[in-house]
């Protein structure tokens, strides 16, 4: 059977399954049968691994994306009365960290055509309050840190510390969401040594998994040891305990200290084993993920789609999500083409529904009224699949159908 042939059968393709398999379960198997399986070598390894890889001295490895970004704004002791900047169109994950620690939320929007934050927006909004920018690598497109680090400099003159590391950067912290863009570089640096702190997801539909997880970096800040914010971190995840449970383990070191009311939110050896395979295997994963981005691009760009552009001389991306705008559709005839897939066997999915639209937000008395660069990315968008475990005749599947269907209303 050729190709043409395959691709006209009906396949069923799932949005973004883990790619993982026998490799990370035997790994597994040996964090189980090694007797430990909480916080311990497998996870200092990985932390290792993923610090040199990046080009920075420290890496912490926690439970989620999520853990890591509230971690980086109570290392900068924000809180009440502060204000840090995130954008509208993202994950509320990006947003609801700022709340978490008691801090208020300033949405902006994003630019008119880019899924990246508006800076012009981000500097305007910025007052002696802000302490904070949490900008986001969507899909693994890294944002203009350039621009942030001009902003952030030309605003100094606002900035009031509230803490050593804030007071030793002597302006607002760069946290960027970096959950999407493992592996993504900006000119020529990997991403996760270009922010002040960088917040990094493992979570089952990334790119790069350990099930549930994520990965917090951080550049060196002057005055301020590596080593001081790696023990702080660790006090913040496990609950403040003085040790964690691989130090007890050392001859008569049972005895510890609750040095502060920290959280819980440590990354364990079963997940640190599934990662240290996907370490192995990511190079071919991001390669993979790049042949299929390109295939679409070379499909859908001729029919006037926009496309994310996930490679160019500025930047690579991890390639992470393939969102495409259908110019001249709005919301339900969008979602009456994601129906039309899922028929033919196709998941896709919608990145994302901007915050203002939820009702959280909403309640916080955020209106997508005053977002209308976000709604217009929102309304006539649709994710389609293009993770690893895709084959080339699920790729051509995917290209034929959609390009069928969308035909009708372009």
């Amino acid at each position: 059977m050729n190709n043409k042939e395959n691709s006209t059968l009906k396949r069923n393709i799932s949005f973004s399954p883990p790619d993982v398999g026998h490799m990370e379960a035997e790994e597994v198997a040996k964090a189980i049968c090694s007797g430990w399986i909480t916080t311990g070598p497998r996870t200092k390894q990985l932390e290792k691994k993923i610090a040199k890889w990046i080009g920075v001295e420290k890496c912490a490895c926690l439970n989620s994306q999520t853990a890591c970004g509230e971690t980086a704004l109570r290392l900068l002791d924000i809180g009440p009365g502060d204000e840090v900047i995130t954008c509208a169109y993202t994950y509320t994950a990006s947003a609801s960290v700022i709340a978490h620690v008691g801090a208020k939320i300033i949405l902006v929007d994003c630019q008119p055509e880019s899924f990246s934050i508006d800076y012009d927006a981000v500097e305007n909004a910025i007052t002696e309050n802000t302490k904070a920018i949490i900008p986001i690598d969507l899909g693994g497109i890294p944002c203009d840190y350039d621009r942030l680090f001009e902003i952030v400099e030309k605003k100094k003159n606002l900035f009031h510390p509230s803490n050593d590391i804030q007071e030793s950067l002597g302006r607002i912290a760069i946290c960027a969401d970096t959950a999407h863009a493992f592996g993504s570089s900006w000119h020529g640096k990997m991403v996760g040594a270009i922010a002040d702190f960088s917040s990094f997801s493992f979570h089952a539909v990334k790119n790069f998994t350990t099930a549930e997880g994520g990965a917090l970096t951080w550049n060196t800040i002057p005055g301020i040891s590596n080593e001081e914010i790696y023990h702080r971190i660790q006090l913040l995840s496990l609950h403040g305990q003085s040790k964690d449970a691989l130090a007890k383990t050392q001859l008569g070191a049972w005895e510890y200290d609750i040095v502060e009311l920290g959280y819980k939110c440590n990354m364990t050896d079963i997940t640190a084993a599934v990662g240290l395979v996907q370490f192995q295997r990511y190079p071919k994963l991001l390669a993979k993920r790049r042949a299929i981005n390109e295939a679409y691009d070379l499909a859908f760009k001729p029919l006037g789609i926009q496309v994310m552009n996930h490679y160019t001389d500025q930047y690579t991306s991890s390639g992470h999500l393939y969102p495409v705008r259908i110019f001249g559709i709005n919301d339900a005839q969008r979602r009456e083409i994601i129906v039309k897939m899922a028929e033919k066997g196709i998941a896709c999915n919608v990145h994302y529904k901007p915050l203002p639209m939820h009702t959280a937000y909403r309640n916080l008395g955020f209106d997508i009224k005053d977002f209308p660069n976000s709604y217009k990315r929102y309304e006539n968008l649709i994710t389609l699949p293009n993770h690893t475990l895709m084959e080339q005749e699920d790729v051509e599947y995917v290209i034929d159908k959609f390009t069928e269907i969308i035909k009708e209303y372009i």
